[in-house]
């Protein structure tokens, strides 16, 4: 049991991540779902499930996964403005990855979700670890 706790240490930023980037999927994800029968596109219901996410996650991350340190606004407001700019790209990658195989090329679009989270999710551990939340 020791052990378990010793690892669960070692690894609770890891796991932190995991735990929320798999809610800020499902935000994601539920968001799309709900949306996707009102448009006649994937791009529109993705980019609203996106900033859905993305407030999402930000609050998780700078709470529970990467414990944010930043103090008064000027610092919080650089931290987030970070944070959005990462995932921005991270949307991109998204909207794109859906129009190109849900729309043009017909493939499932629940599918093509669910796949392009999992790229989107590590691509936004390693802008979120490497530069938005790296300790000073």
């Amino acid at each position: 049991m020791e052990r378990l706790r010793e690892l669960f240490i070692k690894y609770r930023e890891l796991l932190s991540y995991l735990f929320f980037g798999v809610l800020t999927t499902v935000v994601n994800y539920v968001s799309y779902l709900l949306l996707a029968p009102f448009f006649g596109t994937t791009t529109i219901p993705t980019a609203i499930a996106w900033v859905l996410s993305v407030a999402f996650a930000y609050l998780t991350n700078r709470r529970w996964v990467f414990r944010s340190q930043a103090k008064g606004a000027a610092a919080v407001l650089r931290e987030a403005g970070s944070f959005v700019g990462a995932r921005l790209i991270s949307g991109v990658i998204d909207v794109g990855i859906m129009w190109v195989f849900a729309d043009r090329l017909g493939f499932n679009d629940k599918l093509v979700k669910l796949a392009s989270n999992v790229f989107v999710v590590i691509f936004n551990y390693i802008a979120s670890k490497l530069i938005i939340f790296r300790k000073k």
